[in-house]
């Protein structure tokens, strides 16, 4: 399973993806990019197998994954105080990648029928998300 985590800003948010992802299967191959190369080196040293920064590797990845996971604001234009570039949430919306986004009420976003939870509730239900897309 081809697993793409994308983050900004200081990357916390896709290091605690990757290490509860690591924390259950350890066969899955996670490429982590981020807006800048701060967020990739985080998520790399929580256990990516591969990394990669900006607005190409992101656009180049999201064409090659089969899930992409990250805060909600990854697929808003102009969100993460601008990190996130029209080209890069066009090419995350668009993928044939399964998208599996977090919400969060930083990106001026409010997701009808999300739960109010702790940002650590909302990453612990993502390995069972994961199994359960994987068998069909």
């Amino acid at each position: 399973m081809n697993i793409l985590v994308i983050d900004g800003m200081g990357g916390g948010v896709g290091k605690a993806i990757i290490e509860r992802i690591r924390a259950n299967r350890e066969d899955y191959t996670i490429t982590a990019v981020g807006t800048n190369a701060v967020a990739t080196s985080v998520m790399l040293s929580s256990g990516a197998n591969h990394g990669a920064t900006g607005e190409n590797a992101i656009i180049y990845n999201c064409a090659h994954a089969e899930y992409i996971i990250g805060p909600f604001g990854i697929i808003l234009a102009n969100s993460m105080l601008g990190e996130i570039t029209p080209r890069m949430a066009e090419a995350i919306s668009i993928s044939t990648a399964k998208k599996i986004l977090i919400p969060n009420t930083k990106c001026n976003v409010l997701v009808v029928g999300a739960a109010d939870l702790p940002l650590a509730k909302y990453i612990d239900e993502i390995p069972t998300i994961l199994r359960r897309l994987s068998q069909g």
